[in-house]
Formats: structure tokens, C-alpha cells, sequence
């Protein structure tokens, strides 16, 4: 009986079922109530002296080019703030974080909750190909050839998506985020999905959106292992109505109709930094300010 076992033996194992990703910059998103009844407490010289300090901090971060923040001011009782970072790391944006806390207007501000998660780029549609063509040549999934073929691969892919995983906080008017989950239910469990269906799924989801994209600019963000759901979405748009008819259309698409489960939602307007001090007064933001103090 012969003993001599092929080069490349012919892979067994089924296709891996998780797909590739790309990830670029951590991001934290804070959520804040003004505390205003204290605010008025304070003399018009402190409440400018506040607001000058976080204008400046803010400034420097929306004009910065690795890593960006951004201030808006929310819709409704789940909070005024929202703080938007964009950092290069999980450090940077624990800086970041402290930043704001150090702010003498951190005493007038309550945090209502937070959002961890990293810019995430699914790769359904070239996983599916980059495992097929592997499993084809014989290289078994996980081993150290295969492992350096992916890496090849997701180096290639990495260059080429730059600016999408890590982009500029866009600059329109209003914005939305929202968390969201795929169902793990008894009977229907998206993470019991082949791969290549899923693949599917997620193909015609994504013609949905590429439908609003002169409308809405959409960033997501994955958040397994960071915070209490699997994703965050970050819509901007310079008409909320569009928000509402584009998240409303991919409710009858096939994965979102069927897996995907959502938490609460945050809509509000873009403030630029040098009008925080304008807004804390009461004052509505006007947006077009924004491009005399960002670089893009």
C-alpha cells in the first residue's frame, strides 16, 4: 500500500464560515444631557470661558487629518450631545475620551450612554471568491498557506480601501446612528446561514443602499466583542427624510425583513466647534459654518 500523500491534498473541510473583514479607525460615539438648569447658575464671563475651551478642543479635532471629532446636537430625550471620535487606535480614543472629561464644561454634561465600535468594511462577495479558489488549488482552510494567501489578499484589499475605512467625519447637516443585531433565534439564526447565502443576502442589502448614495453617506461600524450589539450605523444626510426612506426600504429586503434586529435610534444636526458656545445659549447651529473650520 502506498504511503506518499499528495502535495496539495484536496481540501475536506467545508467552506469557513466567517467572513473576511476590514478595519480601520476605533470610533466612539458619547451621548450626553445638558445639564442647563446649572448652566444658567454660571456668569456670562464662566459660560464663555467654558464654551471657548471645548470650541477649541473640537476645532483642532475637526481640522485634524488622523482622527476626527464632531459635535452635534440631538433630537428628542435620549440625551442634547453627541460626540462623534474617529481615532487611530483603542488608546487614542481613551484619550480622547479623557479630553472631553477634562473639559470644565464635562461638570454641566451627564453621560446618557456610549457607543464602542471600529469602522468595519464586510467582505462578503470577495470571501466568497478568495475561498473558492483556494479550496480549489487543495489548500487546506487554516493552515499556514492558507493563512498567507488571505493575508496577501486582505494587504491588497487594505491599500486599496483606504479612505473607506478610515474616511473624514462627513460633513453634512444631520446625522443618525443606530445599533444593530442579526437574529439568533431557534428557528432562524443568521450565524447558521452558509456563507454563500448569506453572501447573497448581503449583496442585494447593499444594492439598497447604494441606491441613497448621492442622499445618505453610511458608515459602519463593527462592535462584537466591544459594546452590547454587533454593529453601529452612522447616517449622514443634509434631509432626514432620506434616512427614513432608506432604512425603511432595507426593512423588505430579505436579511434585514428576517435577521436583523435594531436598538434605539439618535438623530440630530451637526454642530461645528465655533458655534458650541452658540448652541449651549440656545442658539440653532447653522451647518455652513463648518467648512471655514474643517479640512476634508
Amino acid at each position: 500500500m502506498s504511503t506518499t500523500h499528495d502535495a496539495h491534498p484536496k481540501a475536506a473541510a467545508e467552506m469557513p464560515a466567517v467572513p473576511l473583514t476590514l478595519e480601520g479607525y476605533a470610533v466612539l460615539h458619547q451621548m450626553m444631557r445638558f445639564r442647563r438648569a446649572e448652566w444658567r447658575k454660571l456668569s456670562a464671563a464662566d459660560q464663555l470661558a467654558i464654551a471657548d475651551e471645548a470650541e477649541a478642543l473640537f476645532g483642532r479635532r475637526e481640522k485634524s487629518e488622523d482622527g476626527q471629532s464632531a459635535i452635534f446636537t440631538l433630537l428628542g430625550h435620549k440625551g442634547d450631545l453627541m460626540f462623534v471620535h474617529f481615532r487611530q487606535s483603542f488608546a487614542d480614543l481613551n484619550q480622547a475620551q479623557l479630553e472631553v472629561a477634562n473639559l470644565r464644561l464635562s461638570d454641566y454634561l451627564e453621560p446618557t450612554t456610549s457607543y464602542v465600535s471600529v469602522i468595519e468594511l464586510g467582505l462578503y462577495e470577495s470571501t466568497t471568491k478568495v475561498y473558492k479558489t483556494l479550496l480549489e488549488r487543495g489548500i487546506e482552510p487554516h493552515s499556514p498557506e492558507w493563512a498567507a494567501a488571505i493575508k496577501e489578499n486582505m494587504d491588497r484589499q487594505r491599500e486599496a480601501m483606504k479612505t473607506r475605512i478610515y474616511p473624514a467625519i462627513p460633513s453634512n447637516r444631520y446625522v443618525c446612528f443606530y445599533p444593530m443585531d442579526r437574529r439568533r433565534g431557534e428557528e432562524l439564526n443568521w450565524y447558521t446561514v452558509p456563507i454563500e447565502e448569506r453572501a447573497r443576502q448581503m449583496g442585494e442589502h447593499g444594492m439598497v443602499g447604494r441606491r441613497y448614495a448621492g442622499e445618505v453617506k453610511q458608515i459602519i461600524t463593527g462592535s462584537i466583542g466591544f459594546d452590547d450589539w454587533e454593529w453601529g450605523v452612522t447616517l449622514w444626510a443634509d434631509d432626514p427624510i432620506s434616512f427614513k426612506k432608506l432604512i425603511y426600504e432595507m426593512r423588505f429586503d430579505h436579511v434585514s425583513a428576517v435577521y436583523a434586529l435594531f436598538g434605539q435610534f439618535y438623530v440630530g444636526l451637526r454642530c461645528p466647534a465655533a458655534q458650541l458656545g452658540k448652541l449651549l445659549a440656545g442658539e440653532t447651529p447653522k451647518i455652513y459654518e463648518l467648512a471655514e473650520t474643517r479640512v476634508c
